[in-house]
């Protein structure tokens, strides 16, 4: 059977889009608090706007110059871009109809937004002072005619456009003296928050208004001698995939030259507000240089990512979920001991963000100060803005350790805030490496060199998530812990290949893309088929945000014709075709997308009722296996396989947010028999059930040894 026929393969641009529909469908559901679905709002905006940069702007390029190749799912890039387009506009409208909806909702619950001229004469009289005090000084009107050609335009700046009228006797500089078809630019500030409450309100709800709407009331202020005729909010979308010259001599210099440009890319999309002057659209269509298509017409305010910050309004609680707070990790939790300690007795699990991300922080803080360590070696790929483990790695060097940081400076949009981490970590004394040429490093990996009363001793932490303590509250992500020498000498030399020039080692533990991982996955594969053909159950269970390559899937659909069981549990992208008779009828595939972004790379492997487990920073796709630097390590403790095995067990059996994938590329909720079980919420329970579990056995403890005690004394 040819497996290379496109009919069994789904686009994975459509894949996308549908990952973000079931986004907005959190945003659409009723049972979804009202605040958390403008989140949810703001979420498919900001998606939205990445997939534009790049993946349209990747289209539009190679329409451009004439590319006309079939992808794997049969799509040429005219036809590709066509279905794109249109789905996207409906996404579009369908956001602004749930955004309508719940703001109409809203309003019961006192939060209001207004249209200046519904506001009384007070809140106009403080608009008034609040444009003129904090809007009118930092507001720049910039004309365009024969001298001041049509301005170029920040990628994703919200602005206003202006058509005006003025007599041939005003007192302008203007080249046009007949005062007509006269225009003009004015930028809405993003320094200031866009949403403006409005004080005075006679009924005590809390009203808002957009600041664009403030603008457009007093742009008589900026146009002296000049008629407004007409105005209307626009926004544009750049293309982001500028070209890197990764053979610079300074790559951070490239790399700041690369981010600066990115904001100047062409055109790839347009956002007007609904209704907008013809004449306004059309002059803006024709000098951007953009097609029909490319346009899009809102019904609201453009670029829904502004209501990520509102859904944080203070005093409204119950409109938000209860938050999941992180629990203390069960493996080192009431524990006075060193965390070295506790490492070296057994590996240990932790699983974000159900657990706190505070004992990865807590290692690098206790090496830096550790006198017994000599050396600390780290990847960073995304880190936060103020974050404490760079603060730790620069203490580190500076009390003298030895430390080495591979910060990834080519992480798409976290650029210029690895740009400042690289400057910062070589400023106290740490040895940067940029990367590689070619190459993302993109695995999460932590070793820490420590000399002991019996030797050199290596400790590690490998992960499926960024050393980032602001999204492991957020990101579904698991990490393990190791002072086993055969994790520690494959991390060692994983570090040797990354900072400098040496040869692949025979791999103890590891498996390393772009080296041996794809090999890997496909004989942990192929050994579920031998498994099958000796009589035995073959089953694989994958856990990963995105299936796009082409040869895993391939070897999915020969492992399910064999006969075995397939569960794959994939966030985004899935170019997988399940419930195919005689090729994929084994085959399940389903996305949980709730109120936490599922991150996790988990694969299983039942090997003939043996179980093997491997966790990873790499999702199946030819990127990750074949452009990046990823790894791939087995978990071995029988406790913490237990531990992964449940957890894969919960995520199958969720019956709230999961959906599963039809051979059309829809998603259908999965049917809710039983008792319903979501899977996030579960993993919490869990997570503080383990906790009181190990608080009773230490009142327990302590009330046994006050017994003795007692006892010894009467």
């Amino acid at each position: 059977m040819d497996y290379s026929d496109s009919k069994y393969y789904l686009s994975k641009q459509f894949g996308w889009l549908e990952f973000n529909n079931r986004v907005l469908e959190e945003a659409q559901d009723e049972r979804t608090p009202l605040l958390e679905r403008l989140k949810f709002l703001a979420i498919t905006a900001s998606n939205l706007d990445e997939f534009v940069m790049v993946t349209v702007a990747r289209l539009k390029d190679q329409i451009e110059s004439g590319y006309n190749k079939k992808d794997k799912a049969g799509f040429r890039p005219t036809e590709l871009f066509r279905g794109l387009s249109n789905r996207m506009h409906q996404m579009v409208r369908e956001q602004y109809n749930c955004l309508e909806y719940v703001l109409d909702i809203l309003e019961e619950e006192d939060i209001n937004f207004v249209e200046y001229k519904d506001l009384a004469k007070k809140q106009k009289g403080f608009l008034d002072n609040y444009f003129h005090d904090n809007i009118h000084p930092v507001l720049t009107p910039m004309a365009i005619d024969q001298s001041r050609p049509f301005p170029l335009i920040l990628n994703k700046s919200l602005n206003l456009v202006v058509r005006l009228t003025s007599s041939p006797e005003s007192n302008t500089l203007s080249p046009n003296k007949d005062g007509q078809g006269l225009f003009s630019m004015v930028r809405v500030p993003s320094i200031l928050p866009r949403i403006i409450e409005i004080p005075e309100s006679a009924d005590n709800k809390r009203n808002f208004i957009f600041m664009e709407e403030v603008i457009k009331e007093y742009l008589n202020k900026l146009f002296f001698g000049y008629t407004v005729e007409a105005v209307g909010a626009f926004r544009i979308t750049r293309n982001a995939e500028v070209t890197l010259d990764e053979e610079a001599q300074n790559l951070l210099v490239e790399m700041e030259r690369y981010v600066k440009r990115r904001k100047w890319g062409f055109p790839v999309r347009l956002e007007i507000e609904q209704g907008i002057d013809r004449q306004l659209k059309d002059f803006l269509v024709y000098s951007l240089d953009l097609n029909r298509e490319d346009v899009y017409e809102v019904a609201g305010p453009i670029d829904l990512t502004t209501f990520m910050d509102f859904s944080g309004l203070d005093g409204f609680d119950h409109l938000r979920y209860e938050p999941l707070l992180p629990q203390p990790a069960r493996d080192f939790y009431n524990n006075e001991e060193s965390i070295f300690d506790l490492i070296k007795e057994k590996d240990l699990l932790v699983h974000h963000p159900y657990e706190s991300f505070d004992p990865v922080i807590r290692l690098v803080q206790e090496a830096a100060e550790d006198s017994e360590v000599l050396a600390i070696k780290q990847t960073l790929y995304r880190v936060s803005g103020d974050s404490p483990i760079i603060e730790a790695l620069a203490q580190a060097a500076e009390n003298g350790k030895q430390v080495t940081v591979l910060v990834e400076l080519k992480a798409r949009f976290d650029e210029e805030n690895n740009i400042e981490w690289a400057k910062k970590l070589e400023k106290s004394g740490c040895h940067v490496v940029y990367g590689l040429v070619g190459l993302k490093v993109h695995s999460k990996l932590l070793l820490i060199v420590r000399d002991e009363e019996d030797g050199i001793r290596r400790y590690v932490h490998m992960s499926t998530g960024n050393y980032n303590d602001k999204t492991a509250k957020l990101y579904t992500d698991t990490g393990m812990f190791t002072a086993k020498e055969t994790f520690g000498s494959d991390v060692s030399a994983m570090f040797n290949l990354l900072t400098g020039y040496s040869s692949a080692p025979q791999w103890k533990k590891l498996a390393v893309a772009p080296l041996n991982l794809r090999d890997t996955f496909v004989n942990l594969i192929r050994n579920e088929v031998d498994q099958v053909s000796s009589g035995k159950e073959g089953h694989i269970i994958a856990k990963m945000n995105s299936l796009v390559d082409s040869g895993i899937i391939k070897e999915l659909y020969k492992a399910s014709s064999a006969g075995v069981k397939i569960d794959l549990i994939v966030r985004g992208m899935c170019c997988l075709k399940p419930g195919i008779e005689g090729v994929s009828e084994n085959i399940r595939v389903i996305s949980i997308v709730g109120r936490l972004l599922e991150h996790s790379r988990i694969f299983y492997f039942s090997n003939g009722a043996n179980p093997r487990i491997f966790m990873s920073s790499a999702d199946w796709r030819p990127r990750n296996l074949d452009r990046r630097v990823e790894a791939l390590f087995p978990v071995e403790d029988d406790d913490l396989k237990n531990r992964v095995i449940n957890l894969l067990d919960i995520t199958l059996r969720d019956n709230v947010k999961a959906r599963e994938q039809q051979s059309d590329g829809s998603y259908e909720r999965v049917d809710r028999e039983g008792k319903e079980l979501e899977s996030q919420l579960e993993f919490h329970r869990l997570a503080k059930k383990a906790i009181k579990k190990m608080d009773s056995k230490k009142v327990i403890a302590l009330f046994k040894q006050t017994s003795a005690l007692d006892t010894n004394i009467h």
